[in-house]
């Protein structure tokens, strides 16, 4: 018999409760509104989310990276161990009580990485935060923008005006990544509209599906693309062995 789920903490939020639970060592929950949103036994796509987002900069020898969502760290984790120490990542964050649980209850299943030196974390919209690098000259843009929301593109984006996943919010995107950059993107499904989107914007998009059977969520991978024509055309990644 499974044990019961224990609530170590929570808030209250617009959009209902928020919940930290555990029942073993290493099994944790969060929790919205009765809705569960992360689970640290399933977290292969968050990884594989973080790999694919950051594989290109290994012998960067300064890379900047920002973070869309802490969730339980595992795609911080997956940034950091992908990325050399020179490395800076901004992480964006909602909620500072989640930052508390990466740091408390949940720093053993990723080594700590909420509190690793490369990493400095900002409450606040990951858009708000897009749009001010994107303002900003060189030195403020990334060379990578990774989103693991837990709200990914879906086909009721609004394709202009979603704050996130529009064509606006991709334009912010482009302007605040460096020449090659990726932006990287967690979905629960395959959003065609967003895809399109980004190859229209400049960007050249391949997608993984990194689960094992059942519901398979997908990583976007959206190169930036330079003094060349938007890419009508993608391709599937074969997700890191």
């Amino acid at each position: 018999m499974a044990k019961p789920w224990k609530t170590l903490d929570s808030i209250k939020t617009d959009e209902g409760l928020l919940e930290l639970r555990q029942r073993d060592e290493r099994d944790f929950l969060i929790v919205i509104g009765g809705l569960v949103l992360m689970n640290s036994l399933a977290n292969r796509s968050e990884v594989v989310l973080g790999q694919l987002g950051c594989r290109h900069l290994e012998n960067h020898p300064g890379p900047r990276v920002l973070v869309g969502g802490l969730g339980m760290g595992f795609t911080l984790r997956a940034v950091l161990d992908s990325l050399p120490e020179t490395a800076r990542v901004v992480v964006a964050e909602l909620n500072p009580v989640v930052v508390s649980w990466c740091r408390g209850p949940l720093a053993a299943l990723t080594g700590g990485a909420a509190s690793d030196p490369r990493v400095s974390i900002e409450i606040g919209d990951v858009a708000d935060l897009v749009s001010r690098s994107a303002r900003q000259g060189p030195a403020e843009h990334f060379d990578a923008i990774v989103f693991d929301l837990y709200k990914g593109p879906h086909f009721h984006t609004d394709p202009v005006k979603d704050p996130l996943y529009g064509s606006r919010a991709i334009a912010a995107v482009r302007a605040a990544l460096r020449p090659g950059g990726v932006f990287a993107v967690w979905g629960e499904s395959y959003d065609e509209g967003f895809v399109r989107r980004l190859l229209k914007a400049g960007f050249k998009v391949d997608n993984a599906r990194p689960g094992r059977g059942g519901l398979r969520h997908v990583v976007f991978v959206a190169e930036r693309l330079d003094d060349a024509p938007p890419q009508r055309r993608q391709r599937k990644r074969q997700p890191p062995s």
